[in-house]
């Protein structure tokens, strides 16, 4: 008996500790951190639940706009976090650095371990340290290069020109019942994205297009995004990583490895075959230095873990900014009808609208920048740790280890950085826009800035001009009632789109 009251005793006394630890951060985090003066919601400054519970949830996005829109440009979003709008913190944040002004850390909470990476300098691009990073983005940039691109634009039309053709046998001739005119855009601009990158990637496309469905190994990915998120929740609680460990379903577990092996089995079928076709490896091989399989730039595990990278990155976001432009447009018909008039109008046929006359199209133009600026593919901020002597973002002195972030979203609806912020507009991006010569339009940055921003951002723009004209030259298009409220989405670092049910008219042979 006296044992058991022991124990008792003790567990009672391990609680009360808790209790009285928990009380004491609470009370040091508002009124002793550093950030106490920051302006925000006491209980987001008392403890991060509320925006790990925003995360999981996947209302972090909008969320984070409304704490903006009602303390201003800088909100403490947790104790030692702090969210920015003002565009200045971009450069301030994620701009190149000196020997004076050391660079910001990725937060490694927010950006997990890379699975392909034996140790830490064989980690990918994306969480490989400043050094590995500037060397692997040098070899892969060649791929990226104006003179690349233009070697690409034959295997872009190629898919866009399959695509076309598939919704044509879809969707019949002009005498096709309505129902069967209905297609959901969204899976077909995946389809689209997801063949084009594979062949840049692994030399060889996935089969979506052809195939008309997702691939397995395709779904595992769109699935993997909500675990992801669960791992950035954990990883910022006391003991979360080896709960998540340990607690993570055997079939998450196999989906991981699927994906692992996938990568790893396509790049070295890619490798092993001699070619000059205007892939990425093709670009990156030629300028590692590869000799007979043996390469002084990228290591096998960086190819691998890049490889996977690439086709994340380009493509579920640049078929996501497709989506939604195309629903932006269905729901404004005159900024449709007048695209619509650009384009054919350009053209006398479909092989004239190469990659550079497509660039000089001033309205398609306008509305890209415009749908990245209300409906940006990777909505939330990517969160950086100030250096330990501390750093000055946006003229405020911020302690060193402090997290922090632009919040894409919520600093593109900001009425502080453009007017009538929620309205898709594409005339604020025309030259001589004088009724918007207050934006701020600066602060658009959706492919990042910096050293670390997107490699594939003139890729994306080349392909976006290239799928919306190709299918807005071949068919008309009506928004159906099923798809009327589209937007209403939730964030799990990428938006969680809906089917986008659009019914198709072709206006010509397709």
């Amino acid at each position: 008996m006296s044992g058991l009251l022991h124990s008792m005793l003790l567990a009672l006394g391990v609680g009360i500790l808790l209790i009285l630890y928990a009380l004491a951060l609470t009370l040091y985090n508002l009124f002793l951190h550093p950030l106490r003066h920051y302006p925000g919601p006491r209980l987001a400054a008392a403890t991060p639940l509320p925006l790990l519970l925003s995360r999981l949830t996947g209302s972090n996005v909008r969320w984070t706009h409304t704490l903006h829109t009602r303390y201003g440009p800088i909100v403490r979003v947790a104790p030692n976090e702090l969210s920015f709008i003002e565009p200045a913190a971009w450069k301030d944040i994620y701009g190149h650095r000196t020997a004076s002004k050391p660079a910001f850390a990725k937060d490694e909470a927010f950006y997990g371990r890379d699975l392909f990476a034996g140790k830490t300098e064989e980690a990918g691009l994306v969480r490989a340290g400043d050094a590995a990073h500037a060397r692997q983005r040098r070899l892969v940039s060649h791929a990226f290069s104006d003179s690349a691109l233009r070697a690409q634009e034959r295997l872009l039309r190629g898919y866009v020109d399959l695509l076309v053709t598939k919704l044509g046998q879809i969707v019949g001739k002009e005498g096709a019942e309505i129902d069967k005119r209905k297609v959901n855009l969204v899976d077909w601009f995946n389809f689209t994205t997801f063949d084009i990158m594979a062949d840049l990637t692994f030399g060889e496309a996935l089969g979506l297009l052809e195939g008309s469905e997702y691939t397995p190994w395709v779904r595992a990915v769109f699935g993997s995004l909500k675990m992801v998120m669960l791992q950035q929740v954990l990883g910022r609680l006391p003991g979360g990583r080896w709960v998540l460990d340990r607690s993570i379903p055997e079939s998450v577990r196999e989906n991981r490895r699927l994906h692992m092996q996938h990568s790893i089995e396509r790049v070295e079928k890619r490798l092993a075959r001699k070619t000059e076709r205007p892939d990425i490896w093709t670009y990156a091989l030629r300028y590692s230095g590869l000799e007979d399989g043996v390469g002084k730039g990228l290591s096998m595990r960086e190819m691998h873990s890049n490889a996977a990278t690439f086709m994340l990155a380009g493509t579920e976001t640049t078929a996501t900014l497709l989506s939604g432009l195309t629903w932006m447009l269905l729901k404004r018909p005159d900024a449709l009808s007048r695209l619509v008039k650009e384009v054919r109008g350009a053209f006398a046929a479909r092989e004239e609208m190469t990659m550079p006359a497509l660039a000089t199209l001033e309205w398609l133009n306008a509305c890209l920048e415009e749908a990245l600026r209300v409906y940006p593919p990777v909505p939330s901020g990517l969160p950086r740790i100030t250096p330990a002597q501390g750093a000055v973002v946006c003229g405020r002195e911020i302690p060193g280890g402090t997290v922090v972030s632009l919040a894409h979203y919520a600093a593109y609806h900001s009425p502080s950085n453009f007017k009538n912020p929620d309205s898709f507009l594409p005339e604020r991006w025309l030259p001589g826009a004088e009724e918007f010569g207050g934006d701020n339009k600066h602060v658009l940055q959706p492919f990042s800035f910096g050293p670390r921003n997107c490699l594939g951002k003139n890729l994306a723009y080349h392909e976006m001009r290239l799928v919306l004209a190709t299918i807005l030259w071949n068919f008309d298009l009506r928004l159906c009632e099923e798809s009327d409220n589209w937007t209403m989405q939730d964030s799990y670092l990428l938006w969680e789109k809906h089917p986008l049910l659009v019914e198709l008219t072709p206006i010509r042979g397709v």
